[in-house]
Protein backbone atom coordinates (compact mmCIF):
# COMPACT_ATOMS: atom_id res chain seq x y z
CA UNK A 1 0.00 0.00 0.00
CA UNK A 2 1.76 3.30 -1.10
CA UNK A 3 1.78 6.21 1.42
CA UNK A 4 -0.65 8.95 -0.76
CA UNK A 5 -3.75 6.59 -1.00
CA UNK A 6 -4.16 6.04 3.22
CA UNK A 7 -5.58 9.19 3.18
CA UNK A 8 -8.10 8.63 0.71
CA UNK A 9 -8.89 5.14 1.92
CA UNK A 10 -9.84 7.04 5.37
CA UNK A 11 -12.32 9.03 3.18
CA UNK A 12 -13.66 6.13 1.73
CA UNK A 13 -14.52 4.83 4.82
CA UNK A 14 -16.87 8.03 6.12
CA UNK A 15 -20.49 7.66 5.58
CA UNK A 16 -21.48 10.45 3.49
CA UNK A 17 -25.42 10.65 4.67
CA UNK A 18 -24.37 12.96 7.40
CA UNK A 19 -22.00 15.19 5.63
CA UNK A 20 -25.04 15.50 2.86
CA UNK A 21 -27.66 16.61 5.83
CA UNK A 22 -25.16 19.45 7.11
CA UNK A 23 -24.85 20.44 3.72
CA UNK A 24 -28.31 21.58 3.22
CA UNK A 25 -28.04 24.12 6.69
CA UNK A 26 -26.01 26.39 4.36
CA UNK A 27 -27.90 26.15 1.35
CA UNK A 28 -31.36 26.62 3.22
CA UNK A 29 -29.75 30.21 4.92
CA UNK A 30 -28.99 30.87 1.15
CA UNK A 31 -32.59 30.36 0.60
CA UNK A 32 -33.56 32.21 3.64
CA UNK A 33 -31.65 35.25 2.38
CA UNK A 34 -32.52 35.35 -1.44
CA UNK A 35 -36.15 35.71 -0.34
CA UNK A 36 -35.64 38.46 1.71
CA UNK A 37 -33.67 40.25 -0.69
CA UNK A 38 -36.23 42.82 -2.77
CA UNK A 39 -33.45 42.92 -5.76
CA UNK A 40 -32.95 38.84 -6.00
CA UNK A 41 -34.92 37.41 -9.26
CA UNK A 42 -38.35 35.92 -7.86
CA UNK A 43 -37.97 33.27 -10.72
CA UNK A 44 -34.56 32.54 -9.93
CA UNK A 45 -35.66 32.14 -6.43
CA UNK A 46 -38.36 30.12 -7.49
CA UNK A 47 -35.39 28.23 -9.32
CA UNK A 48 -33.16 27.50 -6.27
CA UNK A 49 -36.18 25.91 -4.32
CA UNK A 50 -36.77 23.59 -6.96
CA UNK A 51 -33.59 21.91 -6.39
CA UNK A 52 -35.01 21.39 -2.87
CA UNK A 53 -37.46 19.13 -5.32
CA UNK A 54 -35.14 17.53 -7.08
CA UNK A 55 -32.73 16.39 -4.31
CA UNK A 56 -35.98 15.05 -2.86
CA UNK A 57 -37.03 13.23 -6.22
CA UNK A 58 -33.64 11.86 -6.77
CA UNK A 59 -32.98 10.28 -3.07
CA UNK A 60 -36.93 8.86 -4.14
CA UNK A 61 -35.79 7.42 -7.42
CA UNK A 62 -32.38 6.20 -5.71
CA UNK A 63 -34.23 3.87 -3.24
CA UNK A 64 -36.73 2.72 -5.97
CA UNK A 65 -33.90 1.92 -8.44
CA UNK A 66 -31.80 -0.44 -5.71
CA UNK A 67 -34.91 -1.91 -3.83
CA UNK A 68 -37.24 -2.81 -7.35
CA UNK A 69 -33.85 -3.20 -9.81
CA UNK A 70 -30.85 -3.99 -7.69
CA UNK A 71 -29.23 -1.00 -9.47
CA UNK A 72 -27.71 2.55 -8.67
CA UNK A 73 -29.89 5.53 -9.79
CA UNK A 74 -27.14 6.11 -12.58
CA UNK A 75 -27.55 2.82 -14.05
CA UNK A 76 -31.57 2.87 -14.48
CA UNK A 77 -32.14 5.44 -17.08
CA UNK A 78 -36.17 6.40 -16.96
CA UNK A 79 -35.49 7.00 -13.34
CA UNK A 80 -31.93 8.97 -13.64
CA UNK A 81 -33.34 10.69 -16.72
CA UNK A 82 -36.86 11.70 -14.69
CA UNK A 83 -34.81 12.50 -11.62
CA UNK A 84 -32.60 15.09 -13.71
CA UNK A 85 -35.13 16.53 -15.30
CA UNK A 86 -35.72 18.79 -12.03
CA UNK A 87 -32.32 19.90 -12.06
CA UNK A 88 -32.87 20.77 -15.75
CA UNK A 89 -36.01 22.38 -14.79
CA UNK A 90 -34.53 24.62 -11.91
CA UNK A 91 -31.47 25.23 -13.56
CA UNK A 92 -33.60 26.78 -16.53
CA UNK A 93 -35.75 29.07 -13.99
CA UNK A 94 -32.33 30.72 -11.95
CA UNK A 95 -31.24 31.13 -15.53
CA UNK A 96 -34.29 32.82 -16.50
CA UNK A 97 -35.02 34.47 -13.75
CA UNK A 98 -31.64 36.13 -13.73
CA UNK A 99 -31.43 36.91 -17.39
CA UNK A 100 -35.31 38.62 -17.37
CA UNK A 101 -33.99 40.42 -14.10
CA UNK A 102 -31.25 41.36 -15.09
CA UNK A 103 -33.07 42.80 -18.25
CA UNK A 104 -35.85 44.80 -16.04
CA UNK A 105 -32.96 46.87 -14.29
CA UNK A 106 -31.67 47.73 -17.73
CA UNK A 107 -35.20 49.67 -18.58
Amino acid sequence: MSGSSVPLEALAGIDPAPLFVLSLVPYLAFLWWASRVRAFPRLALLGFQLTLLFVAVTIVAAVVAQLKFGRQLADVDPLHGGAEAFLTLSNALVMLGFAWGRSQDSR
